[in-house]
């Protein structure tokens, strides 16, 4: 798991403000909408997730399958954003749920998701 030093940053937002944001349905019952985020990931690929991400970032992304909520679960994510309408199938809903990872979906192309929550404050993860 890889931790990011980003305690200088004040710009967050919270799972809320990102919903409302980017007129996303949340999928996940429970979800904490409090939770702040301050860092993001766009991939498709789970294996650069894994390589790249930081605990505590927000997923974007397009995978709906399972190995998605796994990838989250794996490399502590707060949550995931599918985005360009798709939505993940009830048998991966349940395993966010079970795993306690929030998902939204979004008919906002991953561009677009991008661009707003960068124009927002929030900061894309490094290399």
């Amino acid at each position: 798991m890889r931790f990011c030093r980003n305690g200088e940053d004040k710009n967050r937002l919270n799972l809320g403000e990102i919903q409302k944001l980017l007129e996303a349905e949340v999928l996940t019952e429970e979800t904490a909408i409090g939770m702040e985020v301050k860092m993001v990931m766009a991939s498709d690929l789970m294996s650069d997730v894994l390589s790249y991400c930081c605990s505590g970032a927000l997923l974007v992304t397009g995978l709906t399958n399972a190995q998605t909520v796994r990838t989250a679960e794996v490399a502590d994510l707060c949550a995931v954003v599918f985005t360009r309408g798709k939505r993940p199938s009830d048998e991966t809903v349940r395993l966010a749920q079970q795993s306690k990872i929030p998902l939204f979906a979004t008919t906002l192309p991953m561009y677009e998701v991008c661009g707003a929550l960068y124009s927002h404050g929030l900061k894309g993860v490094k290399d």
